[in-house]
C-alpha cells in the first residue's frame, strides 16, 4: 500500500511535543519510555475525537509528563504507517513551565529530562532525532503574535441592523470556544479586536478564562483600516514582546499579514482560523496557520 492509495479520512491523527525547560543555552528535552514498545520517545498522543490538534498535544504533554507547557512554533509533522493507515504526528516545540509529578500509566512509564546531545542518542528513532535538528535551526523562544479572522457570524446580507453590531451565529460561537482552548496554549496578554461585536465575541471565551480586557481599536475594522496606521499599529504590537492576539476581518487581515511578513502568499484565513508568527531577535521565524 502505497500513500496514493491512503485517503484523508483514514488518516490516524496524532500530536505531541519537544518540551524544553532550563536555560537555552543548555536546554534539557523530556523523553517518554513506552514499556508496551520498550522505546524512548517526545511525549504524544493520538487525538480524542473532535479535539484540536493544538489542545491534543498539549493535553497528551501533561498526561504523559505532568508537565504544562506553552507553545512555541511548530516542527515538521511525522508521518509513518500503523498498520494499513497513514498516521500523522505534529509536533511543536514547547517550554516547560510548570512541573508536576508524573503518575506512571500504562503507555509511559519513566519520563527523563536530558541534555541535546544525551537526548538525541536516547531516542529509539531516527524521526525524532530530526526533530531536534528542526528544534535547534532557529531560537527555542519565540514571541508569538496570533491574528485570528472573527467566527461565523451569519449572513450580512440578512442581517438588517448595524453590521457592526452583527454577533457570532451558533457556529462562531463554538468556533470562539475551540479559540480560547488553543490560545491558551500560547498565553497571549495582549488581547485587541476590531470594535465589531462578531470580532469582540470571537475573543471573549479567553478573556473570561485569563481575566484579560480586550482593547477595541478602530484601526482593525472594516470601516477604520488604514493600510498605513493599522500596519504601523499591528508593527508596534509584534515588536513588542509581549505575546499577543489581534483579531479582525476577511477583508483586513490579508494586506495586514502581507505587510507583517514581507514576502507574498497564501494569507487568506477563513472565518474562525488564525495564523501565529513567530518572532525571536527581531525578525519572523515561523508562520503557522490553523482552523477552528
Amino acid at each position: 500500500m502505497t500513500e496514493l492509495d491512503v485517503h484523508p479520512t483514514d488518516m490516524i491523527r496524532a500530536a505531541g511535543a519537544v518540551v524544553w525547560r532550563g536555560e537555552e543555552s543548555s536546554p534539557e528535552l523530556a523523553l517518554v519510555h513506552r514499556p508496551k514498545y520498550d522505546d524512548w520517545t517526545f511525549p504524544k498522543g493520538k487525538l480524542k475525537p473532535g479535539e484540536h490538534v493544538i489542545s491534543g498535544a498539549l493535553r497528551e504533554v501533561a498526561e504523559e509528563t505532568g508537565v504544562t507547557a506553552v507553545l512555541g512554533r511548530s516542527l515538521p509533522p511525522i508521518h509513518y504507517m500503523k498498520g494499513r493507515r497513514l498516521k500523522r504526528v505534529d509536533y511543536w516545540v514547547a517550554r516547560a513551565v510548570a512541573e508536576e509529578s508524573h503518575t506512571a500509566l500504562d503507555e509511559v512509564d519513566k519520563v527523563v529530562w536530558l541534555p541535546l546531545e544525551e537526548a538525541r542518542r536516547r531516542l529509539t528513532f531516527e524521526w525524532d532525532a530530526g526533530l531536534i535538528r528542526a528544534l535547534t535551526a532557529v531560537p527555542l523562544t519565540t514571541v508569538p503574535l496570533i491574528l485570528v479572522r472573527h467566527g461565523v457570524a451569519g449572513s450580512r446580507q440578512e442581517w438588517e441592523g448595524d453590521d457592526d453590531l452583527r454577533p457570532l451565529d451558533h457556529v462562531g460561537e463554538l468556533q470562539a470556544e475551540v479559540l480560547a482552548d488553543t490560545l491558551y496554549g500560547y498565553r497571549p496578554a495582549e488581547l485587541v479586536s476590531s470594535p465589531s461585536s462578531r470580532c469582540v465575541q470571537t475573543l471573549e471565551p479567553y478573556a473570561e478564562r485569563t481575566g484579560l480586557e480586550i482593547r477595541r481599536d478602530p484601526l482593525l475594522s472594516e470601516t477604520g483600516y488604514d493600510s498605513r496606521a493599522s500596519l504601523r499599529m499591528v508593527s508596534k504590537v509584534l515588536t513588542s514582546d509581549r505575546a499577543a492576539v489581534l483579531c479582525s476581518h476577511g477583508k483586513v487581515l490579508p494586506e495586514l499579514i502581507t505587510g507583517l511578513i514581507g514576502r507574498p502568499g497564501d494569507v487568506h484565513l477563513r472565518k474562525g482560523a488564525f495564523m501565529v508568527l513567530h518572532r525571536a531577535d527581531g525578525r519572523i521565524v515561523g508562520v503557522d496557520r490553523y482552523t477552528t
